[in-house]
């Protein structure tokens, strides 16, 4: 006697499975279920971050410090560190002029995963590998992906950058050319 074929997709299912020697009865697939696991593993990995604060940083001309990581430079610290828990640091950058290329234009890089810096006041005149020399002028902005090598070429007497990095705390690195 001949079967009749089923008539819906969960009934040819059905009776593929009947049919089929390596499927035993009961058996159930577990790639979806250990996909789904992965997932929610992964997900529950992620950092958690740290409380924030509001960080608000007025204009005082004695808050510009001779004490970051320049020396031809003044830093006036946003207070983004302290508020942020160390997630990323803000500051407003004096270049003291004029502009001594044997003391600026050190090839370098910063381990960080983020920084973009903005132009205030003045002009800046860099190089970053893989792009050359580029001139940034008041309200001009970039960003430099994380450990490109670059350096200041030169700058105005007057010139004043905001940097915003992630992490605050990170390593710079100084290249021998």
């Amino acid at each position: 006697m001949a079967r009749k074929k089923p008539t819906s997709r969960a009934a040819a299912r059905t009776a593929a499975q009947k049919k089929s020697p390596a499927r035993k009865a009961g058996a159930k697939s577990t790639a979806r279920k250990t996909i789904a696991r992965k997932g929610r593993a992964q997900a529950s990995v992620k950092r958690a971050r740290p409380k924030q604060k509001i960080a608000i940083s007025h204009h005082r001309e004695e808050d510009f410090k001779a004490d970051g990581l320049r020396a031809y430079a003044k830093y006036r610290d946003l207070g983004i560190a302290d508020a942020t828990g160390g997630l990323a640091r803000a500051h407003v950058i004096r270049l003291m002029g004029p502009c001594n290329p044997e003391e600026v234009s050190k090839l370098h890089y910063h381990d960080v995963e983020f920084q973009m810096v903005y132009v205030l006041k003045g002009w800046v005149k860099t190089y970053m590998e893989g792009h050359g020399e580029m001139l940034y002028e008041q309200n001009s902005s970039w960003t430099q992906p994380p450990r490109i090598r670059h350096m200041i070429l030169d700058y105005s007497d007057d010139v004043e950058l905001l940097e915003v990095i992630l992490p605050a705390d990170f390593k710079t690195v100084e290249l021998v050319a």
